[in-house]
């Protein structure tokens, strides 16, 4: 009778499931020379032979701005004192899963930082910001060539300094090339048309060469 009792209870024992707790394990990951290492991933790995281990293998987390993380994983009494290894750019730290500490902490959760032996890696010159400095730079020798060029002429020093060259137009009566604002007095002083008919000559001549332009 005792005999059966104790099988049934060992049977009873067994079927109860064995009920997994969250264990976490946070910290600040950081470079060698002590920046954070900004949006990177924290994965577990195993030592090689550990069965133990097996089923943590692959859980990740990622860094957030500041180089903290938050790893989850699951654990129960048998994974206690189970090592694994937090992964962090090709570099691997240990961890031992502590349970009974784990139990005690304020804010149930594990501190774990993570100090790379590696400095952070230099931005690429191919970058967004790399590559509007060298098309700033284009642009400015640019400008600056052609300024230069500009100024060794007398016209390009005269436009320089604000002066435009004169818009000519031919003259309807003698072919003429004649200075814009002289047309009036040309037309009156060579043709003898009286101011009214002067302005109004020139008036043609200019909506011609505007009419010209817009074509």
């Amino acid at each position: 009778m005792n005999k059966g009792l104790l099988i049934v209870l060992a049977l009873v024992a067994l079927a109860v499931p064995v009920t997994a707790e969250t264990y976490r394990i946070s910290g600040t990951s950081t470079f060698g020379d002590g920046t954070p290492a900004s949006f990177q991933d924290v994965t577990v790995a195993c030592q090689r032979g550990d069965s133990n281990c097996y089923q943590y293998q692959g859980s990740e987390a990622m860094t957030d701005n500041d180089g903290v993380y938050t790893l989850i994983i699951n654990a129960d009494d048998d994974d206690n004192g189970t090592e694994i290894l937090l992964t962090l750019r090709g570099e691997q730290f240990l961890h031992v899963i502590d349970l009974d500490t784990f139990r005690t902490t304020m804010d149930n959760r594990m501190i774990q930082d993570l100090q790379l032996s590696q400095d952070p890696p230099m931005p690429g010159f191919g970058g967004g910001a790399g590559c509007c400095l060298l098309l700033f730079a284009l642009v400015f020798v640019s400008t600056l060539l052609k300024t230069v060029a500009g100024l060794a002429t007398p016209r390009g020093r005269a436009a320089f300094q604000g002066f435009r060259e004169p818009n000519y137009h031919e003259c309807p009566e003698c072919n003429a090339s004649i200075v814009q604002h002289q047309l009036v007095v040309h037309f009156i002083t060579e043709h003898d048309y009286d101011p009214v008919e002067a302005g109004e000559a020139t008036g043609l001549v200019l909506r011609k060469s505007w009419s010209t332009e817009q074509d």
